[in-house]
């Protein structure tokens, strides 16, 4: 995914409980586990605020983490024993970390999908 210079992180950092990257279209929110590393997150909860200042929310989820779940689930009971996986504001991606995760956010409003999976905050 190639991503425009306007995407390009320009600020990032904590503002607890918070990991906020900002771009020039739009900042990312991501509220990782305590102590988490950033490169290895693999679940997560983001609020996205676009530079209209519109607010969405997404829960994001690796290929990897949501298989590990599923297998937890198997042994559970969750999910029908961990035969499906389902949450209504998931978002899967292939790579951990918060730097590509900013990056498939930027991906998804460049090509206009943004709107179709992320869910809008509404005013909290």
């Amino acid at each position: 995914m190639t991503r425009s210079a306007s995407s390009e992180p320009f600020e990032r950092g904590w503002d607890e409980p918070w990991y906020r990257v900002r771009t020039k279209g739009f900042q990312a929110s991501f509220l990782p586990g305590d102590g988490e590393d950033l490169d290895a997150v693999c679940n997560v909860d983001v609020l996205v605020t676009l530079a209209d200042g519109s607010r969405w929310t997404a829960t994001v989820f690796t290929v990897a983490e949501a298989e590990r779940l599923m297998d937890l689930w198997a042994g559970t009971g969750e999910a029908l024993g961990g035969s499906y996986f389902w949450v209504s504001d998931g978002l899967i991606v292939r790579s951990p970390g918060i730097d590509s995760m900013t990056g498939v956010i930027a991906g998804l409003i460049a090509n206009g999908e943004f709107s179709d999976i992320f869910q809008p905050a509404g005013d909290t």
